[in-house]
């Protein structure tokens, strides 16, 4: 197996992800390929145009979008429009329709494809995954030398579940040896898809049992996936109450979660009083505001009460200290 050379944060197409995509370093928007999951409305390319994300290169996921809306030929043209190549991703319960579009958009860059495979879901078995995989390469025209292979294990909830997950990628990733793909990755998410019952005013640490599992598997010909700072899981509904300030802060093993309600009833007050906390915490990089365009907004926050932001700014810094700190501790030559 060849190794992906670059980073794949699987993200939702919001506000906060996008920001933080837009002020990547010159030398992070070489390493970044964000997997953008769209909702069922396909919305994206209006976010893409009003912030430009600093990557290249955008794989972009349909698998929720209704196949009468428009698919993926239309948006890799428009992406090109703003010096954006689209790498489509492919999913097996795609129609033969959607994925010959998918293939064409390969074509048009030929920068290939993302085969996003969910073994517990898609393939039970070997044999099973054969015969989906051989369908998805069929109706799009690709050869496996044109796919980067990303093995999708979705939510890693606790460590019981971790073994079992990991179990899963051993025996599927055996099975990913016998073709010939471009790069196999593995992706996991362990954050929860709730955090509105941890404790306020303290921060509290949360495993990274994804990164975990990836660093037990061992294999250095294995690319690197995650969900970034939120979950696989999505909640459905509307959330009607007011967010508290909230900071998901990636560190070695654990985000430490910072959810602030003391300082009465301003939000300027209490953002400003969990960023002085985080930014004098020992999770704190040496580093400090240079270590991520995140990292510079939180240490602006603690000099200051004014300009608390929003949910999706706190995503933002959020996610940028994230992707910063993941290529910081992948392996060398990735």
């Amino acid at each position: 197996m060849k190794r992906d050379r670059v980073y794949h944060p699987i993200l939702r197409p919001r506000r906060g992800e996008f920001t933080a995509l837009a002020h990547l370093s010159a030398e992070e928007a070489d390493r970044v390929v964000p997997i953008v999951e769209l909702e069922p409305d396909g919305v994206v390319f209006p976010l893409v145009r009003e912030l430009r994300p600093r990557v290249r290169a955008l794989a972009v996921d349909f698998g929720e979008v209704p196949e009468q809306a428009a698919g993926p030929e239309p948006l890799a043209e428009r992406l090109t429009g703003v010096g954006l190549v689209m790498v489509p991703v492919m999913r097996p319960h795609e129609s033969s329709l959607r994925l010959a579009e998918h293939g064409r958009a390969a074509r048009l860059h030929r920068q290939g494809a993302v085969l996003r495979l969910r073994p517990h879901a898609d393939a039970g078995s070997p044999t099973q995954a054969d015969a989906v995989t051989e369908r998805l390469l069929r109706a799009a025209a690709l050869d496996p030398g044109e796919i980067d292979l990303l093995i999708d294990l979705a939510e890693t909830a606790c460590l019981a579940h971790a073994a079992e997950v990991e179990d899963r990628a051993r025996r599927v990733l055996r099975w990913a040896r016998g073709a010939p793909w471009r790069s196999v990755s593995v992706a996991s998410g362990a954050m929860p898809p709730n955090l509105d019952d941890l404790p306020t005013d303290r921060p509290v640490p949360l495993g990274r049992l994804d990164a975990g599992l990836w660093e037990r598997l061992g294999d250095p010909s294995l690319g690197y996936a995650d969900y970034g700072v939120t979950s696989p899981v999505r909640r459905r509904g509307v959330q009607h109450h007011r967010q508290l300030p909230t900071l998901r802060y990636t560190t070695e093993k654990e985000w430490w979660i910072y959810r602030w309600a003391r300082r009465g009833g301003r939000s300027d007050d209490r953002c400003h009083d969990l960023c002085r906390t985080l930014v004098t915490s020992p999770q704190w990089p040496s580093i400090g505001a240079r270590f991520s365009w995140g990292d510079a907004e939180i240490a602006k926050r603690a000099r200051t009460a004014r300009g608390a932001g929003s949910s999706a700014s706190w995503i933002a810094w959020s996610t940028s200290h994230h992707i910063a700190h993941v290529l910081r501790t992948l392996p060398e030559g990735r």
